[in-house]
């Protein structure tokens, strides 16, 4: 973990440089922009760990930036903002981020947040190939195929998906599956775990799939393996 390479894409010089420090203190390897621009050219030519990002950027959004870096990549993605708002952080992990951070924040939070992120986003490596269980449905690339085509899920949702599909008929609660997306435990966030079943379960039928994610009422949900 100590090697992973993480950036920032922050435009206030301050917060970058107590971001930098800390993280370089712990041996990660950073790489800092001050835009949007300058940040998704980079992200687009080289492999990251990690990107802490900042919603207000001086030419653009960062959840524009994160909607275009999610085509591409499933990074984990700490947004870093000074809104607070409960609109901001649901649309934020809605469209892809993995934690979300209010200024002013604490280094050593940060850290322990980064370190977090990186650690299950390397854990994901261990189902990273074809699943046995399922010839038609597998994971390669951070991604599953159905059938050689990709459902192009975000991070959230081939979270999800790999959890019900490598423990196949058992049933996860919205609770248990929140865990795996480390979000807090209240309801919004539930209605959140719905919305990401509900792209899952999209994204298989555009591919072809039966209906392979079930819902036990009043319970949760489990995968239903096709054969």
């Amino acid at each position: 973990m100590s090697s992973a390479h993480i950036v920032i894409i922050e435009d206030e010089k301050a917060i970058a440089d107590t971001l930098i420090h800390i993280l370089e203190a712990n041996g990660f390897i950073v790489q800092w922009f001050a835009t949007a621009g300058e940040g998704l050219k980079y992200l687009q030519l080289n492999t990251v760990e990690l990107l802490i990002l900042d919603v207000g950027l001086p030419d653009g959004n960062g959840f524009e930036l994160c909607k275009q870096i999610r085509m591409f990549s499933d990074l984990p993605i700490i947004f870093l903002t000074a809104r607070d708002d409960e609109i901001d952080r649901v649309v934020g992990l809605e469209i892809g981020a993995d934690d979300y951070v209010t200024k002013p924040f604490s280094p050593r939070e940060m850290l322990a947040r980064v370190k977090l992120r990186i650690k299950g986003y390397a854990e994901i490596n261990k189902y990273n190939k074809p699943l046995d269980c399922d010839s038609e449905l597998y994971a390669e690339n951070y991604d599953y195929y159905f059938k050689g085509v990709a459902l192009n899920l975000t991070a959230l949702e081939y979270k999800i998906l790999d959890k019900l599909v490598i423990n196949p008929k058992q049933i996860f609660s919205r609770e248990q599956l929140m865990a795996v997306e480390h979000t807090n435990h209240d309801a919004i966030y539930a209605r959140n775990t719905d919305s990401h079943i509900k792209a899952i379960r999209n994204k298989l039928k555009l591919a072809g799939a039966a209906e392979i994610i079930q819902t036990k009422r009043g319970f949760g949900y489990y995968y239903e393996p096709i054969h």
